[in-house]
């Protein structure tokens, strides 16, 4: 009688002890260089719900725009004479051109709502009281870029809209006299505005994001994230290192190019007509309503006063609101303030939004 035995399986080899080593030196060779494992460094777990990572996610928006306008920046020509038809062209002979605007189109617009959202979960949280008041000034000054960066997009389009939004700023920039010379016609005559805007929005607007990217970055790891004002004590939270962190940023940020994917095939942006110099007749983009309608109101300084007042009250926030505590319930008059300035804001863009677009430029 024979017997037949099972043969247990042979389980795969582990790496060897050489292996291991040859791997660690690799690594411990590229740490001595770059530093690579300073990332590590420990955050809490409230780091990683939805609302303390939207300042990832619009990094991740940026890193979108950068990839997807060095793909344009191919086919774009910013000369006047040209330029609304480059865009054309990109749209209908650029192989997937027009997807690929798309995404540029709506990753911008996610940058903006995202921004917003954690400037917003900032000043819920009172995340920018001491120590982190230079990290708030950062961010509100990334904030303005972003909106730079928008205006500029618009106007490069050189369709009706981005020349009516480029007539604004012209007038705009007189009613600064000296401080607006850089926005003058003047300033370098021999070389078309809209070159000066297409090197704005292709390098000088984006490269200063990412040196003070890098800066919001460092203070960051510098003073940790930010505690969470809804827990009475922060002992005992659990903690995970920071490339964690970044993975889940890398997740949502698939989630969210899979979206401005969608947006860009069933929503893609238009182009409009050739400019006509003398009229005024197109409503601006939906992110500077609320500043037409004080245009609207007292004219084009409307404009400028409604951005100065804003954004001084911004970069004199963590000055002003000098009470320690974070949670918002102890925090009525922050509440009570903020949330005026929110609704005000509101209220101006629906106005707007319901308002026939009114002739303001001089000379129309």
């Amino acid at each position: 009688m024979s017997h037949t035995t099972d043969t247990p399986p042979v389980p795969a080899e582990a790496p060897g002890p050489d292996e291991r080593s040859r791997y660690r030196r690799a690594t411990d060779a590229v740490d001595e260089r770059l530093g690579i494992r300073a990332i590590q460094y420990p955050v809490p777990a409230h780091a990683n719900t939805i609302s303390y990572s939207l300042g990832g996610l619009t990094a991740v928006a940026l890193v979108i725009l950068i990839v997807t306008g060095i793909v344009l920046g191919q086919f774009y020509n910013p000369d006047p004479a040209a330029a609304n038809e480059s865009v054309r062209a990109i749209v209908n002979s650029v192989y997937l051109g027009r997807w690929i605007r798309g995404v540029h189109y709506w990753a911008a617009e996610a940058m903006y709502v995202l921004a917003i959202l954690h400037l917003l979960r900032i000043y819920f949280t009172g995340s920018y009281k001491r120590p982190r008041e230079g990290n708030w000034l950062i961010g509100v000054a990334m904030f303005a870029l972003i909106i730079g960066g928008l205006f500029t997009g618009t106007v490069l389009k050189w369709d009706q809209e981005g020349f009516e939004a480029l007539s604004h700023n012209l007038e705009l920039g007189k009613l600064l006299g000296g401080l607006g010379f850089w926005f003058g016609t003047g300033f370098s005559s021999g070389v078309p505005i809209l070159v000066r805007l297409y090197v704005a929005h292709v390098s000088i607007i984006p490269g200063l994001i990412v040196v003070l990217l890098f800066l919001h970055a460092l203070l960051i790891k510098r003073h940790k994230i930010s505690p969470n004002p809804a827990n009475r004590t922060e002992t005992g939270e659990p903690a995970e290192p920071f490339t964690h962190h970044l993975r889940r940023i890398a997740a949502l940020g698939l989630l969210l190019l899979g979206i401005l994917g969608v947006l860009a095939a069933v929503f893609p942006p238009g182009v409009g007509p050739t400019p006509v110099e003398g009229i005024e007749v197109t409503r601006p983009p939906w992110m500077y309503w609320w500043m037409f309608t004080l245009e609207n109101w007292v004219g084009l300084s409307g404009i400028l006063w409604g951005a100065v007042v804003l954004f001084a009250l911004l970069v004199a926030l963590p000055f002003i609101d000098r009470n320690p505590r974070r949670h918002w319930k102890q925090r009525p008059i922050a509440m009570g303030v903020g949330a005026l300035v929110l609704i005000t804001l509101i209220v101006l863009t629906v106005l707007e939004a319901v308002t026939t677009p009114g002739q303001h430029l001089t000379g129309m």
